[in-house]
């Protein structure tokens, strides 16, 4: 699957706003830019990578000095814009491009995070300041993982888990990290409704090219029967954390 296709496609049609889906969990153990936060100074400058509609960011802009938002896809950073332009935050820049060429002077960010999105370790060592933090959030190859075999297919189904994860600290520690810590947590998450389920597969990549199969909608409709309960459709978040000091 061509992931940068996918997901402007995805922006263009609901400009990455996903606030509609009722779901719930139990077990998330942290949140991703409540950590980044913990990490800040007022005079802090940061990148986010791969940030999507920008939401996070603006959400957080009060606590640092300036923050720029880059992510691979152009109706993201379109989305983002409209976003920012929607809102009264003075200190937040959004820009296209490639968390593999990160086109910023050598050691000028404080602080670089990246949540859901694909980075390069050697590059983010390089705009970096010494001292500086790194916090990624990523999905765990076992997500979503009774929907995945209830479909027989899936993103990263037929991986073993926690490979993403090693292979992430091993390009730290070469790119020069220090003080490498990891987290997980594999949480319960209910879906309230079938539709919000649906929307989840059509606006994601869990299960590729969902319902380009009509036996797609059979097989939705038997999961949701299997794993239905009064808290909702169940499935489950599984997600990691590295926080690494330069």
């Amino acid at each position: 699957m061509n992931n940068e296709k996918f997901y402007d496609k995805v922006g263009k049609l609901n400009g990455w706003d996903f606030t509609h889906i009722e779901s719930s969990s139990e077990g998330v153990k942290w949140d991703f830019y409540q950590e980044v936060i913990n990490r800040c100074l007022e005079t802090d400058v940061l990148l986010d990578i791969g940030t999507g509609g920008g939401e996070n960011l603006l959400r957080i802009a009060p606590s640092l000095l300036f923050l720029v938002g880059i992510d691979l896809s152009n109706s993201m950073v379109e989305t983002a814009q409209s976003n920012l332009q929607k809102s009264t935050i003075p200190n937040v820049k959004f820009f296209q491009m490639s968390s593999a060429e990160l086109r910023f002077p050598t050691c000028f960010f404080d602080i670089v995070s990246c949540c859901h999105a694909p980075f390069s370790a050697t590059e983010i060592a390089k705009v970096l300041k010494n001292d500086g933090w790194f916090l990624t959030e990523q999905v765990s190859e076992a997500d979503k993982l009774n929907i995945k075999k209830a479909f027989g297919r899936g993103q990263a189904y037929h991986q073993t888990d926690g490979v993403l994860k090693e292979r992430y600290v091993h390009e730290l520690k070469e790119a020069g990290f220090s003080d490498i810590q990891s987290f997980e947590y594999d949480a319960i998450e209910y879906f309230k409704r079938p539709e919000d389920l649906l929307f989840l597969l059509k606006h994601t990549p869990i299960i590729p090219d969902f319902g380009q199969d009509k036996k797609d909608f059979e097989m939705l409709n038997d999961f949701i029967e299997n794993y239905s309960s009064e808290k909702g459709i169940r499935s489950n978040s599984k997600r990691f954390l590295l926080i690494a000091k330069k």
